[in-house]
C-alpha cells in the first residue's frame, strides 16, 4: 500500500513532463517553420507579431502578478511604452523605413527611451490614489524592463549584421529549452537534494547540473554540425556558452518563481497545458537573450 503514492506521483510527472514537452514541441514547431519559411517578409513579419504578441500578454502577466502581490502599479502606462519599445527596436534594426541602425547604436536609443519614461511615471504618481506611488513608478518600470526590453535582444540577434541571426535564434533557444527539459527530466528522476526550497520547491541541484549538461553537450554537437554557418563559432566556444545558457536558462526560470511566489499562484496563466502562462514559457529566454547577444556582439562578431 505504501508504494501506491510514489507510483501516483511518478504516473503524475509523467504525465506532466508529457504535456510541457508536447506544448513546446508544437509551439516551436509553428514559431520555427515561419523563421525558416526562406522568405524574408514572411520571416521578419512572423518574429515581430510574435514578439509583440508576447511581449503584451507577458507584461500583462506580470502586472496580473504585481496586483496579486496588494502592490501598486500602472499597467497601462508600462504596457504602451513597452510595446512601442519593441516595435521600434524590430523597425530601426530592420531597416523599416528609413536605414537600418545598427544594434550598438540603438543602444542610446534605448538608454533615451527608458529615460524619457521615467520622467512622466514620476508625474504621473502625482495624482495617484495609491498610498504607495512610488511603488507603482517602480512595478511599472520593473515590467518593461523584464519583458519587452529583454525581449528586444532577441531582435538584436535576429536582424544582427553579418550573421545568419535566424540560426542563431534557433542555437539559443534550443539550449534554452533543452535545459529545461534537462532539468525537470533529471530532477524528476534522480532528484533528492533541494536547491532553494523557499522559492522552488521542484528544483533539485541534480536537476541543475542536468540543465547544464544537456545545452552544453547539444552545443558542441550543434556547432559540429553547422559549421561555418554558425560565424567562426568554435568548439572552444561551444561548451562554454552551452554552460552559460543552462545556468542563464535556470536563473531566469527562478526568479519567475520568485514572482510566483511572492503574488501566491503556480503559474502566470493557464494558456498551455503542462507549462502554464506566457512567462513560465519565456522566463529562461529573458534571461539568456542578452547573455547570447553579447556574445554575438563583443566575442564572435565586434561591431563598430
Amino acid at each position: 500500500m505504501q508504494a501506491q503514492p510514489t507510483t501516483a506521483g511518478s504516473a503524475s510527472k509523467a504525465r506532466t513532463f508529457a504535456h510541457r514537452l508536447a506544448s513546446t514541441l508544437l509551439l516551436w514547431s509553428l514559431v520555427l517553420g515561419g523563421l525558416f519559411s526562406g522568405v524574408t517578409w514572411i520571416s521578419h513579419s512572423v518574429f515581430i507579431l510574435l514578439l509583440t504578441l508576447v511581449g503584451a500578454l507577458g507584461m500583462a502577466e506580470f502586472f496580473g502578478l504585481v496586483r496579486r502581490c496588494d502592490w501598486p502599479c500602472f499597467p497601462a502606462w508600462g504596457l504602451f511604452p513597452g510595446l512601442l519599445l519593441l516595435c521600434a527596436t524590430f523597425l530601426a534594426l530592420a531597416g523599416w523605413p528609413a536605414p537600418a541602425i545598427p544594434a550598438a547604436r540603438w543602444a542610446e536609443v534605448e538608454t533615451l527611451f527608458i529615460t524619457l519614461l521615467i520622467i512622466p511615471l514620476l508625474i504621473r504618481q502625482l495624482w495617484s490614489r495609491e498610498a504607495a506611488g512610488m511603488l507603482a513608478v517602480a512595478t511599472t518600470l520593473a515590467g518593461v524592463i523584464y519583458v519587452p526590453w529583454l525581449l528586444g535582444f532577441m531582435t538584436k540577434i535576429f536582424l544582427y549584421p553579418g550573421i545568419n541571426g535566424t540560426l542563431f535564434i534557433f542555437y539559443f533557444m534550443l539550449l534554452t529549452k533543452l535545459s529545461d527539459t534537462g532539468a525537470y527530466a533529471v530532477g524528476s528522476l534522480f532528484g533528492r537534494h533541494k536547491m532553494i526550497p523557499r522559492i522552488s520547491p521542484g528544483k533539485t541541484w541534480e536537476g541543475f547540473a542536468g540543465a547544464l549538461l544537456v545545452p552544453t553537450a547539444v552545443s558542441v554537437v550543434f556547432v559540429g554540425l553547422a559549421g561555418d554557418r554558425l560565424g567562426g563559432m568554435n568548439y572552444l566556444h561551444a561548451a562554454p556558452l552551452g554552460l552559460l545558457l543552462g545556468a542563464g536558462a535556470v536563473t531566469g526560470d527562478l526568479v519567475e518563481s520568485f514572482f510566483k511566489r511572492q503574488a501566491g499562484v503556480k503559474d502566470s496563466g493557464r494558456w498551455f497545458p503542462g507549462i502554464g502562462g506566457i512567462l513560465d514559457l519565456i522566463d529562461s529566454l529573458l534571461f539568456n537573450a542578452p547573455i547570447m547577444y553579447l556574445y554575438i556582439r563583443f566575442i564572435l562578431s565586434p561591431a563598430p
